[in-house]
């Protein structure tokens, strides 16, 4: 049998790059050194720790609108057409507190606390061993068909070392605290309006972003995002059990301070994309210098070379077909693809090194 012929076709345009990230001053895992308030540690203990229930934890209602990348002058950038939603109930209170109850439990504490130049108090990398109804959570097909729906493409958790990231803003108690820790301070009302974070990109396509506070005397704590105009859209916060959807990879912003109140703990879970096929373009920039990189590499590898395996079977699916079509082979396309592939390999040689 005759071999099929050859052709080239001109090549697509290139998707945009997405926008560089600037991670933290911090390079290396450090452990905040003050020391969370004892009433923090006692409050979040619950009589009887539950195991995630979609029926019974969840509280969803669709969010009155999400806002388009259009409507931000960003039509065309990132992987889905959906750019932030307005916030919307997720979680019930019960939900709220056995997530607390785990994220302040002696575990997590000991283990997973971290500071760096962007937040003085996180709290990540729990895992399923100490943290398993956050971690049911987050894998739950309920859960992900929810937050998918809002983001506009099926997404997965980023990896299991993301699950989930918390930022922890608290007043001081006078009596002793409990774990070593450095607390963000919550302002008092009169303090002008300025940001918590300074402006930025995240290093994953998107994140839900979930209220584990009660909010109702804070003012502030929405996210401004950044036009190409020079505009600023600003989104307001989540209440306690609400949740935001945000494709934080393509848009620029930062979260403002709120005023009032005693805490304010959020919760940031990241997404990727489910299909293998869609552009990925996560990185390790943000998170590289407050995570343990003995989990977080060997997850971060495990996930992309299994992306690259799915690439790979379905370009040799399409092959197949292509052969028993009796259609020319396109070099021109398959070029293209390697080079994607390429890219998608050097990002992975740029985001794991060894840090000194």
């Amino acid at each position: 049998m005759a071999p099929a012929a050859l052709i080239s076709t001109p090549s697509p345009s290139p998707a945009p790059r997405a926008p560089t990230v600037i991670g933290p001053k911090t390079k290396k895992a450090t452990r905040p050194t003050r020391i969370l308030p004892r009433s923090l540690i006692e409050g979040a203990k619950v009589p009887q720790k539950r195991t995630f229930d979609p029926a019974e934890h969840l509280h969803f209602q669709p969010p009155q609108k999400i806002h388009k990348m259009a409507d931000l002058g960003l039509e065309g950038a990132g992987i889905s057409p959906n750019a932030i939603s307005e916030p919307f109930p997720l979680f019930t209170q019960d939900a709220i507190k056995q997530m607390r109850s785990e994220i302040f439990s002696e575990p997590v504490l000991n283990d997973c606390q971290y500071a760096s130049t962007f937040c003085t108090n996180m709290i990540r990398g729990m895992g399923h061993e100490r943290a398993p109804f956050i971690y049911d959570v987050f894998k739950s097909p309920e859960v992900l068909d929810k937050i998918s729906s809002i983001a506009g493409i099926d997404l997965v958790p980023a990896y299991d070392y993301e699950i989930a990231n918390i930022n922890v803003a608290v007043k001081d108690d006078p009596v002793e605290g409990v774990a070593s820790n450095s607390t963000s301070t919550i302002k008092p009302a009169a303090d002008d309006d300025t940001p918590a974070f300074a402006w930025h990109y995240d290093s994953f396509p998107f994140v839900c972003v979930t209220m584990l506070s009660d909010c109702t005397e804070m003012v502030g704590g929405e996210t401004a995002i950044k036009m190409p105009s020079g505009d600023i859209k600003k989104v307001r916060g989540p209440a306690m059990g609400y949740a935001v959807v945000m494709q934080g990879r393509y848009l620029e912003h930062q979260a403002l301070k709120a005023v009032g109140g005693r805490e304010r703990i959020s919760m940031v879970t990241p997404f990727r994309p489910k299909n293998p096929l869609v552009r990925d373009e996560t990185i390790l920039v943000g998170v590289r210098g407050i995570s343990n990189l003995t989990e977080l590499y060997p997850q971060y590898f495990d996930y992309r070379t299994e992306v690259l395996e799915e690439r790979i079977r379905y370009q040799r699916k399409v092959e197949k077909e292509r052969e028993m079509a009796k259609k020319p082979f396109d070099v021109d396309a398959k070029r293209a693809w390697l080079e994607e592939q390429r890219e998608f390999i050097d990002s992975m040689l740029r985001e794991m090194y060894v840090v000194e």
